[in-house]
């Protein structure tokens, strides 16, 4: 099943290192180019991620963006260092004896620098939880991708349709435009009232018939459209194959519109190429 190029996905994580949200976008590149936008904290995934991205994406420009909300102070925990609580009371003792009559307020020495310290988040966790989000939200926007993708083959696949049928049309017609041709040599020479060579006559209606014959052109047209159909359904990459098919399909298309003198095989040709085109914008979105 082929894959869009454009998606979205978005998902959040709380916990005791505060809130991660992260975003991927993706949309039309001819190659994969990513773009992250990590807080610092985060900073050490980004080779990691985008090797992550590189293993299931392999066209689009991808923006990721990455938000850390950190924890309330208030549910943060606060730890007294024992060590630098002795050593300040220590020295509150030479003072307070020194200066009889001191009072020493509580908080204030809470405050002293290294007496207290307000836990920082683990960043071995923080990481982790880093990598598992940006992965859950990459498997989001594949399934978005895949959905995309599924509705693309289906309107490409319409238009194969459509396009098939216009060539079992044209097709059709070459046998009554073979016959208008060596009629219309025919009546010409009998206009003329000439007398003409009988196999030199066949000779310059077969000559007539190699101009405008566009069998080869059907041929590879039909081949193309069953091309397009295998490469849909291969499960690989396929927007580089596919927008190559539709080049080789315009050119046939165009060949098949110049060789034409029949005014209805010209009309079709001209729908060819419209189904073509429409096929060939959906093809720019396809992985």
């Amino acid at each position: 099943m082929i894959a869009s190029m454009t998606g979205f996905a978005r998902r959040e994580q709380a916990g005791s290192w505060g809130t991660l949200t992260c975003e991927l976008r993706s949309v039309n590149h001819r190659y994969l180019e990513p773009g992250f936008r990590l807080p610092e904290e985060l900073r050490p995934l980004e080779s990691d991620l985008r090797q992550l991205l590189g293993k299931h994406l392999k066209r689009g420009k991808v923006d990721c963006t990455v938000h850390l909300r950190g924890a309330q102070a208030a549910e943060r925990e606060l730890r007294v260092d024992a060590g630098a609580l002795a050593r300040v009371a220590s020295a509150l003792k030479h003072v307070t004896a020194a200066i009889p009559g001191t009072s020493v307020d509580a908080v204030e020495i809470l405050r002293w620098p290294g007496v207290v310290e307000a836990t920082t988040p683990d960043s071995d966790a923080l990481l982790a939880a880093g990598r598992t989000l940006f992965q859950q939200t990459l498997d989001d926007l594949g399934a978005m991708r895949l959905r995309e993708g599924k509705r693309l083959a289906e309107l490409i696949e319409q238009r194969c349709a459509n396009l098939g049928a216009l060539v079992v049309q044209v097709r059709t017609r070459l046998p009554e435009i073979q016959a208008r041709i060596r009629t219309r040599l025919v009546e010409r020479v009998a206009e003329l009232a000439a007398s003409v060579d009988k196999e030199r006559m066949e000779q310059e209606i077969a000559l007539q018939l190699q101009r405008i014959d566009v069998a080869e052109e059907l041929d590879r047209l039909g081949g193309h459209i069953e091309e397009t159909r295998r490469v849909m359904g291969s499960g690989e990459a396929a927007g580089r194959r596919l927008d190559f098919l539709m080049q080789e399909l315009n050119r046939e298309a165009n060949t098949l519109a110049s060789k034409s003198q029949d005014l209805d095989t010209t009309r079709l040709t001209v729908d060819m190429k419209v189904l073509i085109e429409q096929m060939r914008e959906q093809v720019q979105n396809v992985e």
